[in-house]
């Protein structure tokens, strides 16, 4: 390259504005201070950076940290250590996206654009660059989005990507504050001048170079910087390229004569020595040719310029050629060639293979062809690398946009979801109502149906004692009538007997034999009233199963399932409460709705059995049977357990598909303890 584009973005260190501001840690400070020091050998101010990255690894992870790990990750960038800068970046990248601090994310990625492009892989530094932009335009961070869109543009035309650099420029321009960043407007204009030489629009080209030169403001832009004697350079290159070399060798006079530019700037101090020598081979001028050229070389190759070495080589070749000597324009060419392939730059290259074929025009043909393929995949490259640049965009959008709907679908999905929660919790609270009003009105007609038996059994209780009451009148008439007069009767008849003291033996004792028998068809009918209290007694007893045999009764005469009912004798009935008997009855009365319903049983079976302190009431039939797992508890298996809890009882059920049902309900009943408090 013949001109200089880059002023500032191109220095090799990175300037730090935020370095004068303590991180509370002396040690820090000092370890970031010997990093940077010049006189240090670059092993030392490598190992100062190392230190100072483990100090900040182990500091707590707020903006000031993050800071620092910029700091140090400048150090490793300014004594070119790569693999130590990446590393730092992606730590504080983390970091960032960590704390959600969207400014240093954007300069994350905007030092990893960097890093990709100091390694020359141009398509992710492109991406890292335009996620940087993105996050800035966000943020309305105008400057740092200038300057993001700057770095992006010089990456476009590296790659030869001229009319997208172009339009990246021109989106730098459009952001910008002209007065506040005076150096951006600078780099701008100076890249849009090398764009449009690039483009062959030369008038365009000289337009920007000198807005370019024009803008320049020392105050604003540091004079070491040497921005004057850059557009100098730039403006004599285009003239260099209408081959105006008049006009070309006044600019780069004149930009050599800036002050302290050989110190200040020594790269663009040897390219212009080098040009300045071109344009004056060009105009025919042999003062001090060649040995401009040479020293121009000599200053180069100091500064291990290799690039600046490969022009002056060819501006030798050239002066060589047209003076002649073949011998030494082959040699700068030859190693203008190599140098350029080892660097594997594609432009240099072709620039030296054309030398070539004008120098030897017994090869021009194969120095000809080869420059056609490269300049071929030159060109093809650039075209893929614009595509890609492009693409890199549309991806990037793509995943925002991705992300974008992704978020907005997260959010529909907690929007359904806490509709669905609220509803589903309405239902449930409606549903529990709703239960407890139906358990409510089960307990209301529960208690209505325990009022109704309560009342049924007091009338049948009305009803025995009505009828104990006449049967002890009936007894009373019949002692009273039958059992007294008659043994008043043989008591005269026994006194009659002392007092007939002339009656013979005989006679005596055949009417007192009469009296005996007389005595005994009393004692037979005495027995026989007896036996009808005791009767009485046991009725008395067994209302309850009065009431169940009736409830059997119905059964029978109303289904056609044969019933078996049996009832232990040694069940103490008179102990049992009426609370139990109402829900025993109840139980009982459940068990046989539901298998007249459900079980179409041929045989029915209901047995009370006694055990120690428990009454069992047993109930089977031989029907369909149910799964037990699988049946959901219906109103009737509700009632059943419902009423087994009220008498403090258990509920079992054995049944299966096909095998019949067995319930059984077992109830706590102390009968120990109520016969001996009956016996006292």
């Amino acid at each position: 390259m013949f001109f200089s584009l880059l002023s500032f973005l191109s220095c090799t260190e990175k300037i730090n504005k935020n370095d004068d501001s303590s991180s509370g840690q002396d040690s820090l400070k000092i370890y970031l201070s010997l990093a940077e020091d010049d006189k240090l050998p670059l092993e030392y101010k490598i190992k100062y950076s190392e230190r100072a990255y483990e100090l900040v690894s182990n500091q707590t992870n707020d903006s000031l940290n993050r800071v620092n790990f910029f700091k140090v990750a400048n150090r490793f960038y300014n004594n070119n250590h790569w693999n130590s800068f990446k590393r730092t970046v992606l730590v504080v990248l983390n970091r960032a996206q960590a704390a959600k601090d969207s400014v240093f994310i954007a300069k994350s990625y905007t030092y990893l654009g960097d890093y990709y492009s100091t390694r020359a892989i141009s398509d992710s530094a492109y991406m890292f660059y335009f996620k940087a932009e993105k996050i800035y335009f966000q943020l309305k961070d105008n400057s740092n989005l200038a300057t993001t869109r700057l770095s992006k543009a010089y990456l476009q035309y590296a790659e030869g990507d001229l009319l997208g650099s172009e339009k990246a420029v021109f989106n730098v321009l459009k952001v910008l504050d002209t007065q506040k960043n005076a150096e951006i407007v600078y780099e701008s204009y100076n890249l849009l001048g090398a764009i449009y030489n690039d483009l062959e629009e030369y008038d365009k080209a000289l337009e920007f170079h000198n807005k370019a030169l024009s803008s320049v403001d020392s105050k604003v832009i540091p004079a070491e910087f040497q921005s004057k004697a850059t557009s100098l350079n730039n403006i004599g290159y285009v003239y260099n390229s209408i081959k105006n070399y008049k006009r070309a060798k006044d600019f780069y006079e004149k930009a050599l004569k800036e002050k302290n530019l050989k110190t200040d700037k020594p790269s663009l101090y040897a390219m212009l020595i080098d040009n300045l020598a071109y344009a004056k081979f060009k105009l025919l001028e042999k003062k001090d040719l060649p040995d401009m050229f040479y020293r121009s070389l000599k200053f180069r190759d100091s500064l291990k310029l290799t690039s600046g070495l490969i022009s002056n080589k060819l501006h030798l070749s050239e002066f060589y050629a047209f003076n002649k000597d073949t011998a030494k324009a082959m040699k700068f060419s030859v190693e203008s060639l190599r140098e350029s392939k080892k660097m594997s730059n594609s432009r240099n290259v072709l620039q030296s293979l054309k030398q070539l074929a004008l120098i030897d025009p017994k090869k021009a043909s194969l120095y000809s062809e080869e420059y056609i393929r490269i300049n071929d995949s030159l060109q093809k490259g650039e075209r893929q690398m614009g595509d890609k640049f492009t693409r890199i965009e549309y991806e990037t959008n793509e995943i925002k946009d991705q992300n974008s709907n992704l978020q907005e679908k997260n959010r529909a999905l907690v929007y359904v979801f806490s509709i669905c929660t609220l509803l589903g919790l309405f239902f449930y609270v409606y549903k529990t109502q709703q239960a407890k009003h139906r358990e409510l009105l089960f307990k209301q007609e529960q208690q209505i149906a325990n009022e109704n038996i309560y009342n049924l059994m007091i009338s049948q209780q009305n009803d025995i004692e009505m009828t104990r009451i006449k049967e002890k009148k009936r007894v009373a008439q019949e002692l009273h009538d039958g059992v007294l007069g008659r043994m008043f009767g043989v008591r005269i008849s026994m006194d009659s007997l002392d007092s007939m003291e002339n009656m013979d033996q005989a006679n005596a004792a055949q009417k007192r034999k009469k009296y005996l028998t007389e005595l005994k068809h009393i004692e037979e009918d005495i027995r026989e009233i007896s036996h009808d209290l005791n009767r009485e007694k046991s009725e008395l007893i067994n209302n309850f199963i009065a009431i169940l045999n009736k409830l059997f009764e119905n059964q029978q005469n109303t289904y056609d399932s044969n019933l078996i009912t049996s009832f232990d004798p040694h069940i103490k009935w008179e102990l049992v409460s009426n609370v139990v008997k109402i829900n025993l009855y109840r139980i009982v009365q459940e068990a046989l709705q539901n298998c007249n319903k459900y079980a179409d049983a041929n045989t029915i079976t209901i047995d009370f059995k006694s055990e120690i302190n428990y009454l069992i009431l047993s109930i089977s039939d031989d029907g369909k049977g149910f799964n037990t797992k699988r049946a959901k508890n219906g109103i009737g298996l509700h009632n059943i357990q419902y009423r087994a809890k009220e008498c403090k009882g258990t509920v079992t059920i054995k049944s299966a598909k096909g095998e019949g049902t067995i319930l059984l309900i077992k109830v706590p009943i102390d009968q120990k303890l109520n016969l001996k408090k009956n016996d006292i």
